[in-house]
């Protein structure tokens, strides 16, 4: 469908909504916008009228849910356009401009969480000795073995990584303030190996004048996501890991799934992670049901598949 800039009043005042009560990001606005402006392509489409969007029927979000099916597009991709539509009727009726919420009573579709795929602590032991170094310049194995400490020793998202101030480690301290989604702040410990691979890559760049860890091309800026992706193509091929396989995401589900393995609580991963609700961090439990069972299968000396 052909996407409209023009929103309605009441849509426009939502996106408003989530930047100034829940602080959301750019991109998340922008996906709200992208929602609801093809929501209301089809209600055009839908009736010959034009159908005002506060004016909306349980059965026309219904039929929208039911089209979305149609097309082919994924459980995961319906629930989030009916969610958002669940989200600005509410918003709407606490406003005071409908009077009911069209979705209240329309069934969201049900998706199973894809676990998520993992590395083992071999392979990102050989991620940071052998592919953070050999590289053409001796900058590139700095950054490599900061940003691949860094990642795998805090858990942090790559776009909390590349964010982080030059400042962060140039005091002495156990913990580091990161600012992670929405906004929200929390302290995670650092590790020796990450603290001194930060250190030395700054060491480096003293020149550089650059607000930031990890500087860019241009130096006033932060390394972009693309660029990294490149740095980390590179470190996997020569650990002699498939590049497909490595990922900053996976390299955070890997973070958090060994530490499970060792032992950590759920609660203090959750803290780690900078998860808003523990539901999120419950994904992990997951991962160790199936290695439990894994083990079990090849292990236990009743199994057809173990080892004799």
């Amino acid at each position: 469908m052909r996407r409209e800039s023009a929103l309605p009043p009441a849509a426009e005042a939502f996106l408003e909504m989530l930047a100034a009560e829940r602080n959301a990001a750019s991109r998340t606005r922008q996906a709200y916008a992208a929602d609801l402006t093809d929501f209301i392509l089809f209600l055009r489409l839908r009736s010959p009228e034009p159908m005002a969007l506060l004016h909306v029927r349980r059965e026309d979000v219904a039929a929208y849910g039911a089209m979305q099916n149609d097309a082919g597009l994924s459980s995961r991709t319906t629930a989030r356009r009916l969610s958002c539509l669940r989200q600005f009727y509410r918003f709407a009726q606490r406003e005071g401009w409908c009077l009911s919420d069209p979705t209240e009573s329309v069934t969201m579709p049900r998706h199973s969480a894809a676990l998520p795929r993992l590395l083992s602590e071999e392979q990102v032991t050989a991620l940071i000795d052998r592919g953070c170094t050999g590289h053409d310049n001796e900058r590139r194995d700095l950054v490599s073995r900061a940003a691949l400490e860094w990642l795998y020793t805090t858990g942090l998202r790559i776009s909390e990584l590349l964010a982080l101030p030059a400042r962060v480690v140039q005091r002495e301290a156990p913990m580091v303030l990161v600012r992670g989604k929405g906004g929200r702040e929390r302290l995670i410990p650092v590790s020796y190996g990450a603290r001194s691979a930060a250190l030395a890559l700054l060491h480096h760049d003293r020149d550089l004048d650059s607000p930031y860890l990890f500087p860019g091309r241009n130096p006033a800026r932060p390394l972009t996501r693309q660029g990294f992706d490149k740095i980390l193509f590179h470190v996997a091929l020569k650990a002699g890991i498939d590049p497909a396989l490595v990922s900053p995401h996976v390299l955070r589900h890997s973070f958090a799934t060994h530490l499970l393995e060792r032992g950590a609580d759920l609660r203090a991963l959750q803290m780690l992670l900078g998860h808003a609700d523990i539901a999120t961090t419950q994904i992990y439990t997951h991962v160790m049901q199936e290695r439990l069972k894994q083990v079990l299968t090849q292990h236990h000396p009743l199994s057809d598949d173990a080892s004799s």
